[in-house]
């Protein structure tokens, strides 16, 4: 019998399904999405620090542009502005890798508990990333932007997940990088995991 793997802690329990978040959990997509977001948002001369990207982690594209042009008096229009970020990350997305200890959960128990994934992202965006590292099959449901009305750090995403999969859910475990994302878990009543950030994984391996 394998081993399990032994990278990342997981919480004790007995779950019957993982709920993943995507960009930042299964594949290393934020670095990509933040240089498509800095350089659409230039064009707008639109500063988007990257602490309150990552902080930002799981609202949708829509909601982000939202908050920027509140809190800088813009006035940037929001599909516009979605579509060429959207683009741009397509573009660089061959360079996308997988986050390697949450790959290593996804191959161990893959065929023996459903999986979904659940983010702010659009599915469009959400369904290339995981083509490009060929795991989409691996998934029984995808819960994306457009799916629900209140995004993380709500439950819904999380629940309708759970709903979808026939899963209560308690029995949920979701892995998760980002404090909004957790959250969400929380208050779904989900166990969690939080997957280190990229530069959290570099300290962490004295890199």
């Amino acid at each position: 019998m394998l081993a399990a793997p032994s990278k990342l802690k997981l919480p004790k329990g007995s779950f019957k399904a993982y709920l993943f978040d995507c960009d930042g959990t299964i594949v290393d997509s934020m670095p990509l999405h933040y240089i498509a977001w800095k350089t659409v948002l230039a064009e707008w001369n639109c500063e988007f620090g990257e602490q309150t990207f990552y902080a930002w982690g799981g609202m949708p594209v829509s909601e982000i542009i939202s908050a920027l042009n509140v809190r800088d008096g813009l006035a940037m229009p929001g599909e516009e502005v979605a579509k060429r970020k959207e683009a741009l990350y397509f573009e660089i997305l061959p360079e996308l890798k997988a986050v390697p200890e949450v790959l290593e959960h996804i191959e161990f128990s893959h065929g023996q508990i459903p999986f979904a994934v659940v983010s702010g992202s659009t599915r469009d965006s959400v369904t290339s990333s995981l083509e490009v590292l060929g795991l989409l099959d691996k998934f029984e449901t995808l819960v994306c932007a457009g799916d629900y009305e209140r995004s993380k750090p709500d439950p819904e995403p999380f629940l309708i997940a759970a709903k979808r999969l026939g899963v209560s859910p308690e029995d949920c475990l979701v892995f998760e990088d980002t404090e909004m994302g957790i959250q969400a878990a929380t208050a779904a009543g989900m166990a969690s995991v939080k997957i280190l950030q990229p530069w959290e994984r570099e300290e962490h391996s004295g890199t």
